[in-house]
């Protein structure tokens, strides 16, 4: 089994393909009866034996994937409720249940959280963005750190997925610094029997099976060397997991003047900027558009740094589909800050905020070669201003190049890209196989999942399904 994708999905379907095996602890108890008598019916017998669809039938929250909620339920059965309830599972090693895997990433195993500036504080609560057996809250603390406001920062938490997957002993599943180019199904007559039996000595049991299935998936790549070199590989799984996240490819607006130097689309160009002193407080103002929380976190790095900001975005103030109107003020003070700017400093009234500038229900048309920037508002009324540099973060899109026609096939819409919320990939609610191609799973975005807690209830689908598939469940 090959995933490509080394965060936090990778890393929990890792840890429950290793042997790993979740039971329903005995004499705990949890909040939601019907659930509690559920897991008391057979409590000798995994989590990951048992009929996921029956357990997770009838929980709520704040996943629309029913295994998601499960698992996130039975790890923090009333966090929602701001409760401390402990986890309901008891976690037993059993070696001779592992199936033999590879995780590919491009980074450390974390992903694109050793991507993200790390004073960045994570928006959900740090006990939410642990991982199974192995409480962040725990690592912090011999850390000898707390957490403000029950948050965490992103360097926290990339090295904290690091040391998760050192104590866990699952560093060997681990090739990182590999970029994938392709994977696609091929014959499994078609490779020569000199690389079937290289593979077979190499990973033990995975081609055991192979008499059975006539297609196989051949995934192409490189790795990168320590001197920089690229160095090609391909590699046959049976089954192959999609876990890359949507970091990879942000959006752009699609307008004229976006691809000249200035016009950035990540917020780190920012942080790059203010290090080599091409912005600060006497420079032209800094153009930030999108209204989401990476805007946010860009309008506060900025105000932070004194730098002048303009501020423009498509929607209301007021609009309920606006991320800060759905975030508690008490948890999210800074978020509420950047909120209140946008609503008191627009350019029409002057407010208390120095050097920023809100321009509600507006639109880039174009960016001009002289940093001059042209918006239109709701009525057609056009303005320029002369910026020192743009960033656009309107959001991002997972980068699906290295499958057949991007990935597009395999969507619930499949005339439209994968888009994590508004068109993620189609799969099986309690497997997360891909309904258009049997072998090949998607995990955490690519299947909607968007937060950490939620992610790891794909991968026990993914881990019983495999087991189901590999036969090492007991009867």
């Amino acid at each position: 089994i090959v995933f490509s994708g080394n965060g936090p999905s990778g890393i929990c379907l890792s840890y429950l393909l290793s042997g790993y095996t979740p039971y329903f602890k005995r004499h705990s108890l949890h909040p939601h009866p019907i659930l509690q008598r559920k897991l008391e019916e057979a409590p000798e017998v995994s989590v990951l034996d048992q009929d996921l669809e029956y357990l997770s039938e009838g929980l709520e929250g704040r996943s629309q994937n029913p295994v998601a909620l499960l698992f996130d339920s039975l790890q923090r059965p009333d966090t929602d409720f701001g409760g401390t309830a402990e986890s309901v599972l008891t976690w037993w090693h059993e070696p001779d249940r592992a199936i033999p895997h590879l995780v590919l990433g491009r980074n450390a195993p974390g992903g694109a959280w050793h991507s993200i500036e790390g004073s960045m504080i994570t928006l959900s609560r740090g006990e939410w963005m642990g991982l199974p057996d192995l409480p962040f809250k725990e690592w912090l603390k011999q850390k000898r750190r707390g957490l403000r406001n029950n948050r965490a920062t992103a360097e926290d938490i990339a090295q904290y997925y690091q040391h998760y997957v050192m104590k866990k002993g699952l560093q060997k599943n681990f090739r990182c610094g590999t970029v994938v180019t392709s994977v696609r199904k091929v014959s499994a007559e078609s490779i020569s029997n000199h690389t079937q039996k290289d593979l077979q000595e190499d990973s033990g049991s995975l081609w055991n099976s192979n008499e059975k299935s006539t297609e196989i998936f051949q995934v192409d790549g490189f790795f990168k060397t320590v001197e920089g070199d690229k160095e090609p590989f391909s590699i046959y799984a049976e089954n192959v997991v999609l876990a890359t996240g949507t970091y990879d490819n942000p959006t752009w607006l699609g307008v004229k003047g976006e691809n000249l130097s200035y016009v950035h689309h990540q917020l780190s160009a920012l942080e790059e900027a203010v290090k080599n002193n091409s912005v600060g407080i006497m420079s032209d103002p800094v153009l930030i558009v999108g209204a989401g929380l990476t805007a946010a976190d860009a309008i506060l790095f900025a105000h932070h740094c004194n730098i002048p900001v303009i501020h423009v975005f498509r929607r209301r103030v007021t609009d309920p589909g606006l991320i800060f109107n759905q975030l508690p003020k008490m948890m999210y003070p800074e978020y509420h800050k950047v909120h209140q700017m946008m609503k008191e400093q627009t350019a029409a009234c002057a407010g208390p905020y120095e050097h920023y500038i809100s321009l509600p229900e507006h639109h880039v048309l174009s960016f001009g070669k002289d940093k001059k920037c042209i918006f239109q508002d709701k009525n057609g009324c056009q303005k320029a201003y002369k910026i020192s540099m743009a960033l656009v973060l309107t959001g991002s899109n997972p980068n699906l190049s290295f499958l057949p026609n991007n990935g597009i096939d395999l969507a619930v819409d499949s005339e439209q890209p994968v888009n994590p919320k508004r068109n993620p990939i189609d799969v099986d609610p309690f497997t997360y196989e891909c309904t258009q191609e049997k072998g090949l799973y998607a995990l955490g975005p690519l299947a909607g999942d968007n937060f950490v807690r939620f992610v790891q209830g794909g991968a026990l689908a993914v881990a019983s399904s495999l087991l189901k598939k590999a036969n090492k469940n007991p009867p």
